[in-house]
């Protein structure tokens, strides 16, 4: 059972229609999370803009699946990973790297790995990195820039992980398929 209200166009603040309406152009629908999100017009639009932020960061598609499901697995959360899961479908980003996040098992590639290492490493935590930790993601190929890109990342997961845990948000229907439990 959901805990917070899931709004649309006819129930939402005035201030949050305007996005609800960005969602449904962009998605074709409003998902759940966007509809629980639009109760606080600030917070859906810090949402929104973080997500922005995060896909015109230096990674790559695979790079932005890797952060984001290794912090939606990290979480648990039973609404993100299933979305993240068809989003990376769209993205045309490997099954098997899909698979590796969403089974938590290391990556085949080693890039890859070490950003999906560091990002956990981040979000288990709190920011807390050993110059070694940085030292073997630098090594990787990665730089300054990209651990911050991790830090936006972990920022927009954030609010819809621990939105989606109080909201109880039930899955989209086109993401049913890829369902997940830890």
């Amino acid at each position: 059972m959901t805990t917070l209200k899931i709004h649309n166009n006819e129930t939402a603040p005035e201030e949050s229609k305007v996005l609800l309406a960005n969602s449904q152009k962009a998605y074709g629908m409003i998902p759940g999370l966007h509809g629980v999100l639009a109760a606080s017009p600030q917070t859906f639009e810090a949402y929104q803009t973080l997500h922005d932020l995060f896909t015109k960061t230096s990674f790559n598609e695979e790079e932005l699946t890797v952060v984001w499901q290794a912090i939606n697995v990290e979480h648990a959360c039973h609404y993100c990973v299933p979305a993240h899961t068809g989003i990376a479908k769209m993205m045309k980003v490997d099954d098997a790297i899909t698979e590796s996040l969403r089974n938590e098992t290391p990556l085949e590639n080693p890039k890859l790995e070490a950003l999906r290492t560091l990002a956990l490493i981040i979000t288990r935590n709190r920011g807390h990195v050993s110059q070694e930790e940085l030292n073997a993601f630098y090594a990787a190929g990665y730089g300054e820039q990209q651990v911050l890109e991790i830090i936006l990342g972990l920022s927009q997961k954030v609010i819809s992980n621990y939105t989606n845990h109080i909201a109880n948000t039930p899955v989209d229907a086109p993401f049913k398929p890829f369902a997940w439990k830890k």
